[in-house]
């Protein structure tokens, strides 16, 4: 059990002026200052920020809800179609209840890290860090499937801490449908399952659970929860189970991917903050190993995913983003770690720590809000092909030289190439029908448009780099090349599209035989 040190008596200067005055967001009131102060500038940076290629692929998700789709399972969809119903078909109302589930996270991480490490110290420091990380408080108000993934990871995690803190049973039903809701809005929580499993068989005082009749209807519950998406894919040819399953396979070598990984989880988090997580978890495996089952927990939820994300990294790439809902237990042993280190004399190494804490998180709360402004508009207006945030640049353009070019060639229609260049697209052209011409299981709950309207001249729009003739060819009659077309922000050139106006459709031309 770790205390809360009494604070000791120390000469003014300005590391003790920032203690005291950074001392109110230790405090839990603090803490609910902090998250709402946050809260509302995401709001504010998620209205002026356009929306990045997925977040316009997700959209069509929203526009047409249903239990699945081909890329993921349906959550980001929902709450895309939830947030559009409150605010609006625009970027805030995309994001909105991805910008809330951080709020959400950051009480309920407050609560757990209360639970499981008993010190209000440690709550707070966990829910700092969690908002200062790059990935949080920079990337965070980006749509995705992982925040619906990471929030109903975190709150089935806290469910558990409620369980040991209580022994009711009865969490485990609580612990089920958030397990099951995670499912809904990622495969990869499955790992969690596998986590409560682990932690069930490994410290004895939690195998008395598996007479209880609750946690097995926990189990159900998750279970039926996740069926609809089952079924989904049943009926579409297991499609999203195959395209996200088919990546666990083994496959050759590739030694390079691993230091990827990490560097990119550095970056994520951010090299300040690092040496608490890795702390943090170094007292947590070691109080797991002595037999403590709160910290333990930690450990046993984490670490099936952790061991999966490794081994993939030994013969494919490991996208960073891929670990999102290890973010929320890295945030809770820093926090630990940080009331370990405040809690007595740790040595030199330790005394460093303890005084570079306070400015780690400050450093990476400014970095999140610079990564926004820099997102909602470019720093000094450089942009650059290798800033992560140029996807989100210069569509807006793009789509009304687009509209030029189908007025003056007479298209009724859009067809695309690929699933960004649809989203973008039909989020900035809502009155004309925008259509990938292959891939079409993408838009399985969306309708065909009118058979009429494809018998139409359309215009296509399709990236230069990777663009086919023959593919149009084999399904148009009539193909008339217009010309090329850039995408750029800054000045600076993004891409280029090749523009051409197609006619006579072969059959249909969304459902043609031929592969892209």
């Amino acid at each position: 059990m770790i205390s809360d040190p009494v604070p000791s008596a120390r000469p003014a200067g300005p590391t003790t002026r920032l203690a005291r005055w950074g001392g109110f967001f230790l405090t839990p009131a603090g803490v609910a200052v902090l998250v709402l102060a946050l809260t509302l500038l995401r709001l504010f940076f998620s209205a002026a920020t356009p929306p990045t290629e997925d977040e316009a692929y997700y959209r069509l998700w929203g526009l047409h809800p249903a239990w699945g789709y081909l890329d993921h399972p349906p959550m980001v969809g929902w709450w895309m179609t939830a947030g559009i119903a409150l605010v609006g078909d625009n970027a805030l109302g995309l994001r909105l209840f991805s910008v809330l589930s951080v709020a959400i996270g950051s009480l309920a991480l407050w609560r757990t890290a209360r639970i499981l490490f008993e010190s209000e110290r440690a709550a707070a420091w966990s829910v700092l860090v969690l908002n200062a990380t790059v990935f949080i408080g920079g990337a965070g108000i980006v749509a995705t499937p992982d925040q619906p993934s990471a929030l109903f990871w975190g709150l089935a995690v806290w469910a558990l801490a409620e369980l040991v803190r209580s022994g009711r049973p009865s969490w485990w039903l609580v612990a089920g449908a958030f397990a099951g809701l995670g499912l809904v809005s990622k495969y990869s929580v499955l790992f969690l399952g596998a986590g409560m499993v682990l932690w069930i068989l490994a410290w004895r005082e939690n195998r008395r659970w598996l007479a209880s009749w609750q946690l097995w209807a926990g189990g159900v519950l998750a279970g039926l929860i996740f069926l609809p998406v089952v079924l989904w894919n049943a009926h579409h040819g297991w499609a999203s189970f195959i395209k996200q399953f088919g990546r666990a396979g083994a496959g050759a070598l590739e030694l390079e991917h691993v230091p990827e990984f990490i560097a990119g989880e550095v970056l994520l988090i951010g090299p300040l903050l690092v040496p608490y997580v890795l702390l943090g978890a170094w007292l947590a495996v070691r109080a797991g190993w002595k037999g403590d089952i709160r910290r333990g927990l930690l450990v046993a939820t984490s670490l099936p995913f952790v061991l999966y994300l490794v081994s993939h990294g030994f013969h494919d790439r490991v996208q960073a983003n891929w670990a999102a809902p290890l973010f929320a237990a890295s945030a809770l042993v820093a926090g630990d770690a940080a009331a370990w280190l405040a809690s007595g004399a740790r040595g030199r190494l330790g005394g460093w720590l303890t005084v570079l804490l306070p400015w780690a998180v400050v450093a990476g709360l400014a970095t999140g809000i610079g990564v926004m402004a820099h997102g909602a508009r470019p720093i000094a207006g450089i942009v650059s092909p290798l800033d992560p945030t140029q996807q989100l640049r210069g569509w807006k353009d793009l789509a009304a030289e687009v509209e030029k070019q189908r007025m003056a060639a007479g298209a009724s229609w859009i067809a695309t190439q690929n699933y960004a260049m649809t989203g973008e697209l039909a989020y900035y052209l809502r009155q004309v029908p925008v259509e990938q011409l292959h891939e079409r299981l993408r838009y399985a709950a969306a309708p065909d448009p009118d058979p009429a309207i494809l018998q139409q001249p359309g215009l296509f729009v399709g990236l230069e780099r990777n663009f086919y003739p023959q593919y149009l060819d084999l399904r148009f009659s009539d193909v008339k090349p217009l010309g090329v077309i850039e995408r750029r922000a800054g000045g600076v050139l993004l891409d280029r599209y090749v523009v051409i106006r197609v006619a006579d459709p072969i059959g249909n031309p969304l459902h043609h035989a031929a592969p892209w």
